[in-house]
């Protein structure tokens, strides 16, 4: 088979890249070697900045989506003793990856995309023209976009492995009357966010998302993180496990890569961006319909594939980057020993406008 684009990976990042060109008029292809429905590795956060993004790529037998999502209107961290408080203006949403994937990858059928599940790419050759090798036979394609997700067989770490091996843990569980607030525990060796997926009416039980990230000789189930901090360990006693755990690993940190040998990379497998920021499915979503926004000119003969790539590249380190070294930055704050890191947090106690502002920093 041959298109104009391939597109390596159904998640947000693919389905928003195939939805995009497919509008444009491209003949796009997009494998995904799961299949849908099913859970993932996730906070489950949709930050205001995207959620018109959002709305524009589903088609209309998805409104109820986003139009039914809890809204998360203030996010907690709970570190060393405190508690920092801030606004989250305009609110964020709370949708289940199992919900959200599925959404888009119909949305991405419904734009003339040729969309197959449970198929494997086995090998990417050449730079344009580019042939691919997979489970469901070979592909030709002009283009390609590389959403195949932080760790897989077409993108490695270039760097190795970490020394200290970070995982990713999250389930759905029953709560009574959550929060409207996305709460985050951190502790000595990673740290567990906490949101309601779904809002019942007072007094009866909502379904919260409870996703971590630890380094593996800390703990490696949901009930030893949990039990790794008190307030934590105290809110989850009452908890109902209403899904089974989901886990990944490795969780690799480095630099954004947009390019490789021509192909484009979006979402993870450009750049891991700290999950606490909790702009993960965001950059997905803005880094996919970037990316084939900067192809379409190249399917209309109006620019060559490298000035394309270049396009997206410059787009990428410009919009995007910013993003991943302010988290970085916090990041290497939250690390810091407890005796650096108590004045630096009584400062953002006690100036929630200060807070605001690294918060927006992610943004």
């Amino acid at each position: 088979m041959t298109c104009d684009l391939l597109i390596i990976g159904g998640g947000p990042a693919g389905a928003s890249a195939a939805i995009t060109a497919a509008r444009a008029g491209a003949r796009v292809v997009l494998l995904e070697r799961g299949r849908f429905p099913r859970h993932k590795v996730c906070g489950e956060f949709v930050s205001s900045e995207s959620l018109e993004l959002l709305a524009a790529l589903l088609d209309s037998g998805h409104s109820a989506l986003l139009r039914d999502a809890t809204r998360i209107l203030q996010a907690r961290l709970f570190l060393d003793g405190r508690v920092l408080r801030t606004v989250i203006q305009p609110p964020a949403a709370s949708i289940a990856r199992l919900d959200l994937d599925a959404a888009l990858w119909d949305a991405a059928i419904s734009a003339g995309v040729e969309a197959r599940q449970q198929t494997t790419v086995q090998s990417l050759a050449g730079s344009g023209p580019f042939q691919l090798a997979t489970s469901a036979g070979e592909f030709e394609a002009r283009t390609v976009i590389d959403a195949s997700g932080r760790w897989s067989n077409l993108n490695a770490s270039p760097n190795g492995t970490q020394r200290k091996k970070w995982l990713g843990v999250k389930a759905h569980f029953a709560e009574a009357s959550p929060n409207p607030s996305v709460d985050l525990y951190f502790f000595d060796g990673g740290y567990c966010g906490v949101q309601p997926v779904k809002l019942e009416k007072a007094g009866s039980s909502g379904r919260v998302n409870a996703c971590a990230m630890v380094r593996a000789e800390v703990a490696s189930t949901l009930p030893d993180i949990f039990a790794r901090h008190p307030e934590l360990h105290q809110r989850s006693r009452h908890w109902q496990q209403l899904s089974e755990p989901v886990t990944t690993s490795p969780l690799i940190f480095r630099d954004p890569r947009p390019e490789r040998e021509g192909a484009l990379m979006v979402g993870d497998a450009a750049g891991f961006v700290d999950p606490f920021v909790g702009d993960g499915i965001s950059l997905a979503l803005r880094s996919g319909t970037m990316a084939a926004q900067c192809l379409i000119p190249f399917f209309r003969a109006e620019v060559t594939l490298r000035e394309a790539v270049a396009s997206y590249r410059q787009s990428y380190q410009e919009r995007l980057a910013p993003i991943f070294r302010a988290s970085s930055r916090i990041r290497r704050m939250l690390v810091l020993p407890r005796v650096l890191r108590g004045p630096l947090l009584f400062l953002l106690q006690n100036n929630p406008a200060l807070t605001r502002y690294v918060v927006s920093k992610t943004r």
